[in-house]
């Protein structure tokens, strides 16, 4: 099993094969956020209330537990809880996922291997994934490689944009290979993520990162695309700056959706 720590120098400018995909779930492969953000939008009106604000919806999207503490989060967690089970997939989810399943890391010839790493807890991941559609979607991860927030191998209080739940992912991997095979290093992990304190949190772990925003959170943050993908738009205050990435350098790149992934441009080759 590796090492829970990343320990790369990100300066590089040439990688090797992607051995390893991991993804986040929430927003990425399946339509919660959208679901939480109308739950908590008729909420607001119940209580005659504005409804949330671009910014605001940015603010809270991929942060773990970024809605609990009062009556009106146990409220809305009440009502999102109840349309979690109509949860469905995002587009090329399925396609993506399915490929990534049949292909090999060129040149070693290596099946890719999969893992999920999302701050869900269990009760509510057990709820969105109730649907058979999101059932099937998520069986390509095995389940002791869906890593979940609330999971015993993740530390408290450690959620993104923490690098841990990545890293534990990747132990997960790495504590599956064969006798023969060759550990898997971060660097040759890549991370999808929607979020931009995912996104840190994949770049803090030294892994590639590929980010897929909600086009609300893609406006949200034009002007500062290179700082997201270098995990430095300084919404956290985790200290260990040395993890984070340098601007253009590389490491991470933004998609308008999983349709538009680039498998040659990592080495992977679909079977």
């Amino acid at each position: 099993m590796a090492p829970l720590e990343s320990g790369l120098i990100k300066s590089a400018t040439s990688f090797p094969p992607i051995r390893a995909c991991i993804f986040d779930m929430d927003g990425l492969l399946i339509n919660s956020e959208d679901i939480i953000t109308d739950c908590t939008n008729r909420l607001l009106e119940k209580y005659g209330r504005p409804a949330l604000t671009r910014s605001i919806r940015v603010q809270l999207m991929g942060v773990p537990d970024s809605t609990n503490g009062d009556q009106f989060a146990r409220e809305l967690a009440d009502q999102c809880q109840s349309h979690f089970p109509s949860c469905e997939p995002l587009p090329g989810a399925k396609k993506l996922l399915s490929d990534l399943s049949h292909t090999r890391s060129t040149p070693s010839g290596d099946r890719i291997k999969l893992a999920l790493a999302s701050s869900t807890k269990s009760h509510t991941y057990a709820l969105k994934t109730s649907r058979p559609e999101i059932k099937q979607l998520l069986d390509f991860f095995q389940p002791d490689r869906r890593i979940l927030g609330d999971g015993a191998r993740v530390r408290q209080n450690r959620g993104k944009p923490a690098p841990d739940i990545y890293l534990v992912a990747l132990q997960s991997l790495n504590s599956a290979t064969d006798a023969d095979e060759k550990v898997i290093m971060p660097n040759e992990c890549l991370v999808f993520e929607d979020s931009v304190a995912g996104v840190e949190a994949g770049r803090r772990a030294g892994m590639r990162v590929v980010w897929v925003p909600h086009q609300d959170v893609a406006a949200e943050y034009e002007t500062t695309q290179k700082h997201v993908l270098a995990g430095r738009t300084k919404t956290s205050a985790l200290g260990d700056d040395w993890q984070l990435g340098e601007i253009d350098d590389g490491w991470a790149e933004s998609i308008p959706s999983l349709e538009s992934f680039d498998y040659k441009k990592y080495g992977i080759d679909v079977l």
